[in-house]
């Protein structure tokens, strides 16, 4: 094998509880499950988890250990991440009303249309895109369970499917709650709460990511 069973075991356990922590993946899952239903939600995971595979490539590369080095790179990835997240919570903030129930619920049964679909994709790949946390994050995580005397590019393979697999279902998870959510939020006054909570959901992932640091 080219990972021990071990190794993988707590590879796999600390990933699972890692993902289940709400940091801004989680959070704009949530708000992507409330405003754009299950089949939204998972095109905007795809672009998350498209990201962090991205994400992995590069840490493998030494460009996390590059980054961790540099300050001003740090900040500037940061706030570009912190200001986009913010733009996303102030249109989710002031999205238009559906005044009827049955337009919220076909909305969250039919998901949006081939435009949509890619827009959230690349708004999932932006989210994850900029957090350069998770780039340091993973250059300094992954050696952890890679054995230097085997191959590693089948070892990073291994644990950079296992962790996507992982990050996918727990973004399912928080949408599943926000899409939830959503269909219990029906009348006008409810629906602009709901507008209002998603905007609050997203500005917090950017304060979230405002306080990261080296």
């Amino acid at each position: 094998m080219m990972i021990s069973t071990q190794t993988l075991v707590i590879f796999l356990t600390t990933c699972f509880f890692l993902s289940a922590t709400p940091g801004p993946n989680m959070l704009s899952a949530l708000s992507m499950g409330m405003r754009h239903g299950l089949v939204g939600a998972a095109w905007g995971g795809i672009g998350m988890c498209l990201s962090l595979g991205l994400l992995a490539g590069l840490s493998a590369l030494g460009v996390g250990v590059l980054l961790k080095t540099s300050t001003l790179a740090f900040t500037l990835f940061k706030w570009a991440g912190v200001a986009y997240l913010t733009w996303l919570g102030i249109q989710a903030w002031r999205a238009p009303i559906r005044e009827e129930a049955g337009e919220v619920e076909a909305a969250m049964s039919a998901g949006p249309d081939r435009r949509g679909q890619v827009g959230l994709l690349g708004q999932g790949l932006l989210i994850t895109l900029s957090n350069p946390k998770a780039l340091v994050f993973m250059a300094a995580f992954f050696p952890q369970f890679i054995d230097p005397q085997r191959p590693m590019a089948p070892q990073l393979t291994i644990l950079v499917v296992t962790m996507l697999m992982i990050e996918f279902g727990w973004i399912m998870t928080y949408a599943v709650g926000g899409r939830g959510l959503a269909l219990r939020l029906t009348g006008p006054a409810a629906q602009r709460w709901l507008n209002r909570m998603t905007g609050a959901l997203l500005i917090a992932a950017g304060l979230l990511l405002a306080m990261a640091s080296l």
